[in-house]
């Protein structure tokens, strides 16, 4: 069993070893999480060496050692070589780094969740390595459920949420004012409201 949290990498450092597409796409969601991404493999595809030279991460062209699993925070291998990859695992052991071997479940210390995104909204599906194809057909069909317009009514919510906190209401109250702001009835109402404001703006 996965124990489920959020991660906030803003600042840390994390390691992708091997420099693929596969590679590219996890240090493509490393940068969008504001991490300091350090890719280490002789050679790379296209995207990660512009992001290089634009100083978006940083590519270091040789094999993989030990070492530089030193000061990361998490690991991702992603090479097309089994031992690199193993290596990259026990590497990470040793130091008490947290590793994702990709494609390899029984190599990994956490799992990438098929993911969400409707801006500060994230919904992570994970079946814990056993049905990767399982969680991305749950994820199509919470796109469809849950579409473009949470993205400007969490942040709505939390603007009010901010409001309220700095207001002298006794706490029951706002608890419940809290709930009333995260109902199925106020997502409603701002969904009427943003139509109605969209018809008057034509």
């Amino acid at each position: 069993m996965v124990f489920p949290m959020m991660l906030r990498l803003e600042g840390r450092k994390c390691l992708v070893v091997g420099a693929g597409r596969v590679a590219a796409e996890k240090a493509a969601g490393l940068l969008r999480d504001r991490a300091e991404v350090v890719v280490v493999a002789p050679q790379a595809v296209a995207w990660i060496r512009e992001k290089a030279r634009s100083s978006k991460l940083v590519w270091r062209h040789r094999r993989f050692s030990s070492r530089d699993v030193r000061g990361a925070f998490l690991v991702v291998a992603a090479t097309n070589s089994a031992a690199t990859n193993c290596a990259v695992f026990r590497a990470c052991q040793t130091r008490g780094v947290l590793c994702n071997v990709v494609d390899d479940p029984e190599h990994c210390d956490f799992y990438y969740p098929a993911v969400v995104r409707r801006g500060p909204l994230q919904i992570a599906i994970s079946t814990d390595g056993n049905s990767p194809a399982l969680a991305s057909r749950l994820r199509q069909e919470l796109e469809r459920q849950f579409g473009p317009e949470w993205k400007p009514f969490v942040e709505h919510v939390g603007k009010l949420r901010q409001e309220l906190l700095r207001t002298d209401m006794p706490l029951e109250k706002k608890r419940e004012r809290l709930a009333e702001l995260a109902s199925q009835k106020a997502f409603q109402n701002y969904r009427r409201q943003r139509a109605r404001a969209a018809r008057r703006g034509k």
